[in-house]
């Protein structure tokens, strides 16, 4: 199903489409999967922070977004060239614009080239460090779908590589200098999540009358056990509230934002984690981050309640 923002952003657009053409872009959209330009908001964390909200700053802020969200798009391309085959005999995943034939390899190879490209160029408007900061992430991604990802736990660590290279991109690649501290909370937040997608995809398997084999699902999977995953994911929290917690308190940003109330929004942080585990417990959540971010109301509720606080006191 088609994020309802994409759709409404389609619509006008479609009314002068051929019904050849409407399916045709639709394929596209679900393709690019654009609800998941919600994970490049790490790259405003840097001019968030960093107190640098000048014109110039989140300028080069939303072109630094822009362009991971063309790389982030290119890659999820390139991750459906190369698991075509067995997305096919996926349950839900042959639904998907290549399997089903909905689009043809050859133009989602052109596609591809066009996103990286367009992200090439949005980042070196920015800065060489932005620039080398796509580029890292596209290789990164290569090299995972490539083998790294039947790696047990390096898997996740890469995953969570990703989301630090967009941090990079908005403090190093705006010549902010980034916190120690921002960044640990990042890196643990990262695994979190990470570790909770893995623990959701053995939760489906657990749960599912059908006995999937290793061409259907993850063969890293073979490798994780739930109990050993669920000591992941409680020290994943634990540090990722502890290290925002110590940040907050930190004398460098009491000094740097002249207040130390920064960890009055704390509680909204400590909800939204114990949501998502409860999301994912209860309602066999955490195989799609940013759409269980995007639909539940309890993690939209904690999340502007948090940001609207924390621009408030560093306002």
């Amino acid at each position: 199903m088609l994020p309802r923002a994409s759709i409404i952003s389609a619509a006008p657009a479609a009314l002068f489409l051929s019904d050849s053409q409407k399916v045709a872009m639709h394929a596209v959209i679900k393709l690019l999967r654009p609800h998941q330009y919600l994970k490049n908001g790490f790259v405003l964390i840097g001019p968030l922070f960093a107190h640098q909200w000048d014109v110039a700053t989140l300028m080069q802020a939303a072109l630094a977004f822009l362009a991971f969200c063309a790389m982030a798009s290119a890659v999820y391309v390139l991750n459906d060239l190369l698991d075509v085959e067995a997305d096919r005999a996926h349950p839900t995943k042959c639904k998907r614009p290549l399997p089903s034939g909905a689009m043809g390899i050859g133009s989602a190879k052109a596609l591809f080239g066009v996103l990286v490209a367009l992200s090439i160029a949005l980042s070196w408007l920015v800065s060489g460090w932005v620039l080398g900061f796509t580029a890292a992430y596209l290789a990164l991604n290569i090299v995972y779908s490539w083998r790294l990802k039947h790696v047990v736990i390096l898997d996740v660590f890469l995953i969570s590589a990703g989301f630090m290279l967009r941090i990079f991109a908005g403090t190093i690649g705006l010549g902010i200098a980034p916190s120690a501290w921002l960044l640990l909370c990042g890196l643990m937040v990262t695994l979190f999540l990470g570790f909770s997608k893995r623990r959701a995809e053995l939760l489906v398997l657990e749960n599912s009358e059908t006995d999937y084999d290793s061409a259907v699902t993850r063969r890293v999977l073979d490798d994780y056990s739930p109990a050993m995953l669920e000591q992941f994911i409680a020290v994943t929290a634990a540090c990722t509230v502890l290290s925002y917690g110590l940040y907050t308190v930190a004398p460098q940003t009491i000094e740097l934002h002249g207040t130390p109330n920064l960890i009055y929004p704390l509680p909204f942080v400590v909800y939204g984690i114990f949501r998502y585990i409860f999301l994912l417990h209860q309602h066999a959540k955490g195989n799609d981050t940013a759409k269980d971010l995007l639909t539940d109301w309890h993690m939209i509720l904690a999340a502007g309640a948090w940001f609207v606080a924390t621009l408030w006191v560093l306002a």
